[in-house]
């Protein structure tokens, strides 16, 4: 079943044309490695599909869904957290923006931060945190609302070599609730658990499909 379609989509700046044409197709429950070196538009790929940023031309449909913002969750490539702030105020927040009735939205903040391994740190505040447990933070915010699509850019490119192995592990768990997309310029990361791979150049798709295939 389809989760994500995306048909031509560009954006240009100026004369510069940053992602160029894009078009592919996400599978329901897989993940998919959006690759490329910096500056190949992958950045500005997830901001489209998050509508952060309006494209050019294109389109980004999502089956039985209007409001495709509702469905996603996003982690940027860097998250500001509030520093006064404690782990469960800021996904319960998050919860809240998402549209989480208030009476759910504790509750699915609390199981949230469990799932992705903070479950002792619900009252600690965030700048206490570490570069991995921001992550966990991250993610946890970005999946509280159960989003259909999850879109990460760069998850694990400013982490240690322990905490890239603890955030890969953990997206191997999130697939198995829903989809995700990330971006990576590290080949290596993408072997681990992608279903697919888009390799971008120059903001245009040269390659597509499993690391057998391409």
């Amino acid at each position: 079943m389809i989760s994500l379609q995306v048909e031509n989509l560009t954006k240009q700046f100026g004369n510069q044309k940053v992602v160029d044409n894009l078009s592919f197709e996400l599978q329901q429950n897989t993940a998919t490695a959006l690759i490329g070196p910096n500056g190949a538009g992958k950045t500005t790929t997830l901001s489209m599909l998050t509508g952060l940023l309006n494209p050019s031309k294109g389109t980004v449909l999502m089956p039985d869904v209007k409001d495709i913002r509702k469905a996603i969750g996003f982690l940027p490539q860097y998250p500001q957290y509030f520093s006064w702030m404690t782990a469960l105020e800021y996904v319960e927040m998050a919860a809240r923006l998402s549209e989480v009735p208030a009476k759910e939205a504790k509750l699915k903040s609390q199981k949230m931060l469990e799932f992705v391994g903070l479950g002792d740190a619900l009252g600690k505040k965030t700048i206490t945190f570490s570069g991995g447990m921001k992550q966990r933070l991250g993610i946890a915010q970005a999946l509280v609302h159960e989003p259909k699509l999850v879109l990460l850019d760069e998850p694990v490119s400013a982490l240690d070599p322990v905490g890239r192995r603890e955030i890969m592990n953990l997206l191997k768990d999130i697939q198995q609730k829903t989809t995700i997309l990330y971006s990576t310029h590290i080949l290596n990361d993408a072997e681990e658990m992608t279903d697919q791979v888009l390799f971008l150049r120059a903001g245009q798709l040269v390659e597509q499909g499993s690391l057998t295939d391409v």
